[in-house]
């Protein structure tokens, strides 16, 4: 696979280290990034055990994974082996960036309400703490870098320590940080994400590609506020703890790993622009689904 890594840059292996592995990787779109990732992740990654484990399961590959992404809307955006298809991808934009299921939250209030403890959508644009209304992160965020665009203040949270240490299901998503430099004369405007873990095969990609959506959305929103076009810059995931589960080991290398050796990189993603005519198509059958889910 050698001639795969030449696509993008992987760190170099050098001095044992101790601990869990920090790895990272850089490509030119988001389809050929997440596909690097989980090759380092594969080759390079420790073995660490989790809460999930059934006894007798395959350990699981694990790292601190840093994934670069240089022009995050640059094509081929679709990787073909993502664990989904293009409504699925389409539905989880509009849940992370529009807030499609925000009515599937739990009341934390409500000690029988056992729905959702969270939204990534929910906790970005209307972050709640008790005895206030809730704050929507975004727009401040983006009021923040239209008025001092080099502002390293200008970030939205997750967590909720007074919820999150004891709840079940925890945000993955930690935080979003923004920063607009000037590059010959045009702002360009940057973003880096921080998950506290990230299941890399199953939802790394769909997390990515949707979360560049909301940088591009927040790009275009400082851009009105400044009143001049915001360009889309670089996009930097990093992930605590990257994996790979031992549980579904098999298909990753049954149906990832074979596909580098038997396709080309243009066999193995899709044009998002050939796509989103198909995608947007969706958005009313998409919208019906997640209102029914709603009903009891």
């Amino acid at each position: 696979m050698a001639h795969i890594l030449k696509a993008g840059k992987a760190a170099t292996v050098g001095a044992t280290m101790s601990g869990i592995p920090v790895l990272h990787v850089e490509g030119d779109c988001i389809a050929r990034a997440w596909e690097l990732s989980l090759i380092e992740l594969h080759r390079n990654g420790g073995i660490v055990q989790t809460q999930y484990d059934r006894p007798g399961a395959p350990p699981s590959k694990d790292a601190t994974m840093l994934i670069t992404v240089s022009d995050p809307l640059r094509e081929p955006m679709i990787h073909r082996d993502f664990p989904g298809g293009p409504e699925e991808l389409q539905e989880y934009v509009m849940e992370v960036c529009e807030g499609i299921k925000d009515h599937l939250v739990r009341d934390a209030s409500d000690p029988e309400d056992h729905r959702w403890e969270y939204t990534y959508h929910q906790r970005l644009f209307a972050y709640s703490a008790p005895s206030l209304r809730p704050f929507d992160q975004i727009e401040a965020m983006c009021r923040k870098l239209a008025g001092a665009p080099y502002t390293r203040r200008a970030q939205a949270i997750t967590w909720k320590v007074w919820e999150d240490n004891s709840c079940y299901d925890p945000a993955c998503l930690q935080s979003i940080w923004c920063r607009i430099t000037e590059e010959n004369g045009e702002p360009v405007l940057s973003m880096n994400v921080r998950f506290r873990s990230n299941d890399a095969y199953k939802a790394a990609f769909m997390n990515i590609f949707a979360l560049v959506e909301m940088q591009r959305r927040i790009a275009q929103r400082v851009g009105e506020l400044l009143g001049r076009p915001v360009r889309v810059g670089r996009y930097c995931h990093l992930a605590d703890s990257y994996h790979i589960y031992g549980s579904y080991a098999h298909e990753f290398e049954e149906r990832f790993l074979r596909s580098l050796e038997k396709r080309t990189f243009a066999q193995r993603t899709l044009l998002y622009a050939d796509l989103r005519e198909m995608m947007e198509a969706a958005r009313p059958a998409i919208l019906e689904k997640a209102r029914r889910m709603g009903r009891v």
